[in-house]
């Protein structure tokens, strides 16, 4: 199966603001709203929307078994794991198992992602299927 379609809307005017929800944990710091998902294999395209004054340091940095790629849409946030400020047109192609975060913004920042949770790493060289997504 392939991932959803839809036709052309803007996320980011003020009329979509209702399909954003909170993200869990990160309540009043963080948004997302999911542009496009696989039933079958869990891969999804999102916006993640980190608030002004938003800092996650309390939940440290993260990492995840699974690729993922990030890529700045608008805004400023600071990457503590890389000691980074990225800005709009920062890109990374996350590796599995690459520690991000944690993170802090003090204008806002709209991030594109796109994961890939079914290519779980076997190793650093391997990447397998994850069966509990099929």
């Amino acid at each position: 199966m392939a991932k959803s379609t839809i036709t052309y809307w803007n996320p980011l005017a003020s009329d979509s603001q209702e399909r954003w929800t909170p993200i869990q944990g990160l309540e009043g710091m963080a948004e997302e709203v999911t542009l496009s998902i696989d039933p079958v294999t869990g891969e999804y395209s999102r916006l993640t929307r980190f608030l002004p004054g938003a800092d996650t340091s309390a939940f440290g940095g993260k990492s995840h078994a699974y690729p993922e790629e990030v890529f700045i849409v608008s805004g400023r946030l600071y990457d503590a794991a890389f000691d980074l400020w990225l800005e709009a047109g920062h890109y990374a192609s996350r590796p599995p198992g690459e520690v991000h975060g944690p993170f802090k913004t003090e204008t806002g920042c709209v991030v594109f992602e796109v994961s890939f949770p079914n290519r779980i790493a076997s190793d650093k060289n391997t990447l397998k299927l994850d069966p509990s997504c099929f």
